[in-house]
């Protein structure tokens, strides 16, 4: 594999991350606002109550303002890993393109063709036709979502494909296991359910503005008391999938589930305490002023009261022999290149499992060949490398504690709300409101937060144990990879000054019906979701 100059990698991942970054802005409200706008169409349905079909339509025409910009900044990704990360799509694109392509040919263009039925269909379709067109909306985004949580997971655990010697790269060989990745179905039911979060957040924000100023009091109590429910349930189940994928990052990623928890030696069960804060040194390889809670951190990461969790200093020292076993995968999968030897294939054979390994101590090794480290320097460069393994300890530590705080956060604020809108004292509670509607981009930190934990926590490598990232990136110019970043910065920047302008623009302007007194249903029926009356 051709090194490649670090600071293009660097630039890369630089790149790679703002477009992500950008990118994620506007997913998790475009996954949980189409369930928000099923469920108020469904009670507009079942009830034949107005007031819900305007809300519906209401959160929808902002739903359809993030929708469009969300897929402006997502498009230009999928290319991206094809001109900045071309080592990265030979090695591993069998698994990675496929489930890219099922999400484009199914659930993008599914979600895509009904999103225009149910923005125009309103008057054109029955109710019943309309509902089912605005859950498909909703089941396509979230589909969209599963397809590239399954390409993701495969870079964390990779499941259903093999290196093949003879094409330098994993082949595709199961696609039931590239489905059912653990990784993929922990992570796409969190991930998704956190846009539910944000998107309750926002409805629950924007209604407790216009309580406020005294304006659409009915529309804004009921979008404001059905978001905090949405909101409450939304997080509790983040918080309990979330311990999930904790647990699968403690069997299969040891070195990123040491890391969040700044954890540099084995613990001590059960009296290991979990660091609630501190200033990991990963230069020094230690936290400084710590504060952490007693008997917390082994029932919450293994279950159990007594099993231990290895430390990053251990896990370098495990390293050591795998490191030493890929130099040798690495040096016979070489000669194999070269020879088409049985005997050569048979010795990498032996030790593939640990070629990243050797891959890793390319960097370390003379010329970047490790078939040139001398047989009395192996040593130097296996100790050199082992460091390597970890992540940056500092920014994946804080990125996940910021998540969950918030979370915590999120919790209570749902919970209050939810309490003072049954008892309808809402616009009694003014500090409340303002809390509310400060919140609105709090969710999407902590999404942005919970991406930042999982990438830079898969660190050293693209697909772990298999691939480094400083193999995986294309060889362009560093002044190619400066203009391309700074034009995507000022692109990207455009579109999120666009989405801000419209957002506070039909924020402002609020629903269509100034008065939103109750209408008379067209078919009245009881229901459990009759809320008259919601005023304070």
């Amino acid at each position: 594999m051709e090194f490649i100059n670090p600071d293009v990698v660097d630039l890369s991942r630089f790149q790679f991350a703002l477009t992500a970054l950008y990118h994620f802005m506007f997913v998790p409200l475009t996954l949980g606002l189409t369930f928000m706008l099923a469920a108020m169409e469904t009670v507009y349905v079942v009830t034949g109550r107005q007031i819900y079909k305007d809300m519906a339509q209401f959160w929808g025409k902002l739903f359809g303002i993030n929708f469009a910009i969300g897929v402006a900044t997502g498009i230009t990704m999928e290319f991206e890993f094809g001109t900045n990360w071309s080592m990265y799509s030979h090695f591993f694109g069998d698994m990675f393109g496929t489930p890219l392509a099922i999400e484009g040919l199914m659930a993008f263009f599914m979600e895509s063709t009904f999103v225009g039925l149910m923005f125009f269909g309103w008057d054109r379709l029955s109710r019943q036709a309309h509902l089912a067109i605005t859950y498909l909306v909703a089941l396509g985004s979230n589909l969209s979502a599963l397809w590239i949580l399954i390409a993701n997971a495969g870079m964390n655990m990779p499941e259903g494909a093999h290196f093949d010697p003879e094409t330098m790269r994993m082949q595709f060989e199961s696609f039931v296991d590239l489905v059912f990745n653990p990784d993929a179905q922990a992570k796409f039911v969190h991930t998704s359910v956190a846009g539910y979060v944000s998107a309750a957040m926002f409805v629950m924000g924007i209604s407790a503005f216009y309580l406020l100023r005294g304006q659409h009091r009915q529309f804004a109590a009921r979008s404001f008391r059905m978001a905090a429910l949405f909101g409450i349930i939304s997080t509790v189940a983040v918080i309990t999938l979330g311990d999930v994928l904790g647990r699968l990052d403690y069997e299969k990623q040891p070195t990123k589930i040491a890391a969040i928890e700044g954890l540099w030696h084995t613990s001590n069960p059960p009296f290991e305490p979990w660091i609630v804060a501190a200033l990991p040194d990963d230069a020094r390889q230690e936290n400084h002023y710590e504060i952490g809670v007693p008997l917390v951190l082994t029932p919450l990461i293994t279950h159990t009261f007594d099993q231990p969790i290895t430390g990053m200093h251990e896990l370098e020292d495990e390293a050591g022999p795998r490191i030493r076993s890929g130099i040798d995968a690495v040096a016979a999968l070489r000669r194999y290149g070269v020879t088409h030897s049985s005997t050569d294939l048979a010795q990498f054979t032996a030790h593939e499992q640990d070629m990243g390994y050797g891959l890793l101590a390319t960097r370390h090794a003379p010329g970047q060949d490790v078939t040139a480290i001398p047989a009395d320097r192996i040593d130097d460069v296996v100790k050199a490398t082992q460091p390597d393994i970890l992540p940056n300890v500092f920014v994946t530590f804080w990125s996940f504690r910021l998540m969950v705080f918030l979370s915590l956060w999120f919790f209570a604020l749902f919970a209050i709300s939810a309490y003072l809108s049954l008892k309808r004292r809402l616009e009694r509670s003014r500090l409340l409101l303002k809390l509310c509607m400060w919140s609105i981009p709090l969710p999407i930190l902590a999404t942005e937060f919970g991406w930042i934990t999982a990438e830079a926590g898969r660190q050293p490598w693209t697909v772990f144990g298999w691939l480094p990232t400083f193999l995986s990136a294309s060889s362009h110019g560093v002044s190619y990879m400066v203009f391309s970043l700074v034009g995507f910065v000022l692109l990207y920047s455009v579109f999120i000054a666009a989405e801000l302008y419209l957002m506070f623009k039909f924020a402002r302007l609020g629903p269509d019906h100034d008065s939103m007194e109750p209408h008379a249903p067209a078919t009245p029926r009881a229901s459990a979701f009759d809320m008259r009356p919601m005023a304070s």
